[in-house]
């Protein structure tokens, strides 16, 4: 058998039509797109490759080229679409405040009066809060809450799922309440919310350290404060609790000085041991 002419160009120029040219770029256009990383870019190769597919298809007159190609390039343009609308969604989401007053239809409503407690520090959290209407305080931070604000996500992402602080009413109102399962089902089925969320636990995790970080310089200052005015009365007690405690020493010191002839009086000694003492 003479292979001779299948290598001829005369042969493998037969091959070289406007319908093998397109099958041969949706081909490369193909392997592209199943090694890309990134999902946007494998979206544009692969409509690229269903589109030379399908003309292809039309040319050499393949009925299944044709059916199949004619239904993956719709299908793919459309996720590229839902995607591109997606990252649109999010950076109006990046550039926009934190509410989520759309919550609303997935909450639940629950009346609370002044002096009720809505949870305490430790207890079991299962729930996050949205104030409607009234006034909360954050025991442990002193911090008012008012409507508008949402608190209680923070138990969502600790370990064993705990409060981390109480709440208490100070104002008759309302709390929208949702359970941790819908906030993770929504988390999952709508990425906006999930980008909100956090951003919402990274806003409060910053005020939380700016919180720290002023009680921590006003703390300084009052040391400071304190260091630089010191206050006599503080100072007497101080002497009379240092005195009271170093007594028996006293005491011992001066019979010991007795003993090696060197007596002194015992005001001069406690003096002597009050000074060492607030050197050291």
């Amino acid at each position: 058998m003479d292979l001779s002419s299948y290598l001829s160009v005369s042969f493998l120029m037969s091959f070289v039509s406007t319908a093998n040219v397109l099958g041969a770029l949706g081909g490369l256009c193909y392997v592209a797109s199943i090694s890309m990383k990134t999902v946007i870019p494998l979206r544009i190769a692969g409509i690229a490759s269903a589109l030379f597919f399908l003309c292809s298809g039309i040319l050499a007159r393949s009925f299944p080229a044709i059916f199949l190609y004619a239904m993956l390039l719709p299908l793919n343009s459309f996720r590229l679409y839902q995607l591109l609308e997606l990252i649109k969604k999010v950076r109006a989401a990046a550039s926009s405040d934190l509410s989520m007053d759309w919550l609303e239809p997935f909450m639940t409503k629950r009346k609370y009066k002044k002096g009720d407690v809505v949870f305490r520090k430790g207890d079991v959290a299962d729930q996050m809060f949205l104030a409607a209407k009234g006034k909360y305080m954050v025991s442990e931070l002193n911090l008012e809450l008012r409507p508008g604000h949402i608190f209680g996500e923070m138990g969502l992402l600790t370990s064993g799922s705990q409060r981390t602080a109480s709440v208490e009413c100070i104002e008759s109102g309302q709390l929208l309440t949702i359970s941790y399962d819908k906030v993770r089902e929504l988390y999952f089925e709508n990425p906006e919310f999930g980008f909100y969320f956090l951003r919402l636990v990274g806003e409060r995790l910053l005020q939380n350290l700016k919180r720290a970080e002023d009680m921590l310089a006003a703390e300084r200052q009052k040391h400071s404060v304190a260091v630089a005015t010191p206050n006599p009365a503080s100072d007497a007690g101080s002497d009379k609790r240092s005195q009271g405690v170093l007594r028996p020493a006293y005491e011992n010191l001066y019979l010991f000085a007795r003993i090696r002839g060197r007596s002194r009086p015992i005001a001069s000694i406690r003096a002597y041991w009050t000074a060492r003492l607030r050197e050291r």
